[in-house]
Formats: structure tokens, C-alpha cells, sequence
């Protein structure tokens, strides 16, 4: 199936506060250099914020990770979890069409779609109100036919119940999630036949509905505000004092290691361990290193030449961030990547914070001698098959 971006894009994307302090905590997980691992978790969250992937929010996600566009878009368009084109308003619903469902009557849900939504998979109601698509096994075979609303699944459906909910949900009300013919979870409908001394502490409805329910963020969007942003990974970074501790007197009286103090004395409120007492407010991180780090730091330019530098971005690898970094050093034209050296390549490597390694990992001085030998149309051809 090939899959395009939608027609009709809106003119922007913003993170929403909260989920912009969740897609940043997310980053923290991975090694310098390596934050584009984070491209799906982020993607996923602004389809959660918006209900699905518009252009501006691949590229926004493009730059908070230093992501060249077309890598982003690449990551976008391969999995079908991401919606490329508007869903509804309320809800999108993905009727299960594999064998346990189809069996049991998802064919006479898709009908209900079809008359009640649209004839046609991923198209907008006449309301704008709901969407509908056939998707593949959503693991709930023992509660079979079902569909996924918003976050969560109706399981047990009949034409008759996802025609009620449809109403239910068009009328701004939204009915609890898991099964729909009565029973609590995946057990017979009559109750355990077996295992039945496990049959106690019951909440009021299953544990994975209970919490829908309880956080109420079932066919809402989200805007990181529905739980508490814990970042439990980083707690060993506050705990792991003696190792660093000798290395860095100055930081060590904090009595916590140097990032974690840095990121308490923040206030970041994700991170979820407590601020020792005599912790100072911590300098911002620096994006380039002292003139003590290894190598040679390339000579830079005041200014570009003529007034407009070269669109460092053509060089695979370099995204908007990292291109405003290389301006920061007075890099802005081709031919000053090209003519670096060994040791210009390892200051800028060591040296760019967040992006270490990306020169010669993405083979930035070959791709700036190439564009200077044959000329950006040329490049851009052979940049498809990565020949540089």
C-alpha cells in the first residue's frame, strides 16, 4: 500500500507544554549521539496530541532529534500505526479483521462502518466526526469480535452494541471500554471454572479498563497532563555518586552525580527522585566544548560569505539543529567542511553535545568534497544510493 502524506496540511505543530517536557524526557534515554532512537516514541506522542501525523509535526520531531526530514518522513510512512491523513474528530475506529474476530461477526461491524461512517476505509464522516479502518490482529482473540477506540478495546461487540456506541460517542459521552456482553474480563461469561482462588480483589471493572476509566483518557487526545511524568531511568544517575565523584571535587560536595544534579537543580519535574539539600543552581549545558578538547576546532567565519550560506541540510545527516550548530562555529559553506582534516573531524565530533560522532558517522567532509566536485544535482542523485 503506498502511503502519502495528506494533501492538506495544517501550518504548524507545537508540542503541547506537558508533552513537550514527555518528548524531552524520552531523549534522556539514549546516548549522546544517538538521540534519533527516540523517533518513534515522539512521533507517536503528536499523533496522541493530534490524532494523527500532519507534515509539520514529522518535521518538528525532525529537529528536536537533529534528524535530517526525509529520515523522519521515512520512519513515518513504513509503520501503519501512524495516521498520514486526518481521523475523526472523536474517534478513529479499528474494527479487527483477523481470523478470530472475522469468524465471529468483524465483517458485520465494517458495516456498520461503512453505513454509518463512510463506504470507503480512512475517510472522515460527513460530521467529521469519526473514521473507520480494517487493522490486524489487535490480541484480543478470546474477546472476539472487537475494535480499538481511541486508547482502548470494545471487546465483544455486535452490530447492535458498536451501533449504540457510535451514538454514545456522537453524543459526547463515552462508554466504558473492554468487554460489552457483561463478563469482566477474557473468563467464560458465566465466571472461572477453574483457577477460582484467584477469583478475588476485583476492582469495578478489569484492571487495563479500571485505569481507563480512572485517568479518563479514553477517546481523548493527549496532552501529557492525564498521568505524572516519571523518569525512573534516571534515578541511577542521581544515585551513582563515588564513581564520578573523584574526578569532580568541585561537584562532588553536591553530594550527586553532575548531570543529575544539573537536571534537579532545574526543577525538571519529570525527574522523580528528591533534591539533596546544598544542590546550587546548575549552569545550562554547553553546546560546544572548551578549547582544551581533542583535536583542532576548524577555523570559522565571521559572517557567510556574500551574505547567504550554503543550505547545510543537502549534507545527509545535518537537520536544522545541527546546521545551526555548525553557524554557531562559523561553519556556513561547503568547502570549509571539505577541507577539514583528521583533526577538525575529531573536535567536531567530540564537541558537538548531543550529536557526537554524527561527522564521521554520516560521512559529512566526503558528502562537502563531493557537492564541490559535481555540483548539488548531481550529489543529490548519487546521495540516493548513499555513493560518496
Amino acid at each position: 500500500m503506498l502511503r502519502r502524506l495528506a494533501h492538506h496540511q495544517p501550518e504548524g505543530f507545537a508540542f503541547t507544554p506537558a508533552n513537550q517536557a514527555w518528548a524531552e524526557a524520552q531523549i534522556t534515554k539514549y546516548p549522546e549521539g544517538r538521540q534519533a532512537s527516540a523517533i518513534i516514541p515522539l512521533l507517536w506522542r503528536a499523533q496522541e496530541q493530534e490524532g494523527w501525523l500532519s507534515k509539520p509535526a514529522i518535521e518538528a520531531v525532525a529537529d528536536m532529534l537533529g534528524m535530517a526530514y526525509i529520515r523522519a518522513l521515512e520512519v513515518a510512512t513504513f509503520y501503519f500505526m501512524f495516521q498520514l491523513h486526518p481521523v475523526g474528530a472523536v474517534a478513529n475506529i479499528q474494527i479487527c479483521g483477523t481470523t478470530s474476530c472475522m469468524i465471529c461477526g468483524a465483517e458485520d461491524l465494517m458495516e456498520v462502518c461503512k453505513r454509518r461512517i463512510s463506504p470507503k476505509p480512512h475517510t472522515l464522516s460527513a460530521d467529521g466526526k469519526f473514521s473507520w479502518e480494517e487493522v490486524e490482529c489487535l490480541g484480543a482473540c478470546a474477546n472476539a469480535p472487537m475494535a480499538q477506540i481511541g486508547k482502548d478495546y470494545y471487546e465483544d461487540l455486535s452490530a447492535e452494541k458498536l451501533d449504540w456506541l457510535l451514538d454514545e460517542l456522537s453524543a459526547g459521552r463515552v462508554p466504558v471500554p473492554g468487554p460489552q456482553n457483561g463478563r469482566y474480563s477474557s473468563e467464560p461469561l458465566s465466571g472461572l471454572t477453574s483457577l477460582k482462588e484467584f477469583d478475588s480483589g476485583r476492582t469495578q471493572y478489569n484492571a487495563s479498563v479500571q485505569a481507563a476509566v480512572d485517568i479518563g483518557d479514553t477517546v481523548r487526545r493527549i496532552d501529557g497532563t492525564e498521568v505524572p511524568l516519571i523518569v525512573s531511568w534516571r534515578r541511577k544517575e542521581a544515585e551513582d555518586v563515588p564513581s564520578r565523584a573523584a574526578d569532580e571535587p568541585a561537584k562532588a560536595a553536591s553530594g550527586i552525580a553532575p548531570k543529575a544534579a544539573q537536571a534537579l537543580a532545574k526543577g525538571k519535574p519529570e525527574l522523580d527522585v528528591a533534591k539533596p539539600a546544598g544542590v546550587a543552581e546548575a549552569e545550562p549545558a554547553q553546546t560546544v566544548a572548551g578549547p582544551d578538547a581533542e583535536g583542532t576546532q576548524p577555523a570559522g567565519l565571521d559572517a557567510p560569505r556574500s551574505g547567504a550560506a550554503d543550505d547545510l541540510k543537502i549534507i545527509e545527516g545535518i537537520g536544522p539543529v545541527l546546521e545551526k550548530l555548525c553557524h554557531s562555529l562559523g561553519i556556513f559553506h561547503f568547502d570549509q567542511i571539505a577541507a577539514w582534516g583528521p583533526s577538525e573531524i575529531a573536535w567536531m565530533d567530540a564537541n558537538l553535545k548531543g550529536f557526537k560522532g554524527r561527522v564521521t558517522r554520516d560521512k559529512w567532509v566526503a558528502q562537502a568534497k563531493l557537492i564541490g566536485d559535481v555540483g548539488i544535482p548531481v550529489f543529490l542523485e548519487r546521495a540516493k544510493t548513499n555513493d560518496y
